[in-house]
This record gives C-alpha cells, structure tokens and sequence, in this order.
C-alpha cells in the first residue's frame, strides 16, 4: 500500500494540472476575443501616448 500513497500526489497534480491546461486553452478566442483585445489596445496606447507626451520640467 506504500506504493499507492506515494503515486496518489502526483496523480492528482497531473489531473489538476491537465484540467489547467484545458481550461486555460479554452478559455482563448470564443466571445470575450474582441473584448480582451480591446483592453490591450486601450492599454498599449495609453503607453504609447503616455510615452510620447512631453513631461513638464517646471522650468
């Protein structure tokens, strides 16, 4: 029975990390695509202007 309890552990980390992996690749593209690119449009300019604009030395 030894042997049992040491494969349980990782087992169940296998399961669990599969589960993750499927979930996470499912979880790409589908509806939300064009929203989730929206936001890192939005994001990525705001750098970008943010990056450009001229800061004010105070002088």
């Amino acid at each position: 029975m030894d042997y049992v309890s040491a494969l349980v552990p990782p087992i169940v980390m296998a399961v669990f990390f599969t589960g993750l992996i499927v979930t996470i690749v499912k979880s790409q593209g589908g509806a939300n695509k064009s929203k989730e690119d929206a936001v890192v449009d939005a994001v990525l300019a705001r750098a970008e202007h943010t990056r450009q604009t001229p800061r004010d030395t105070g002088v």
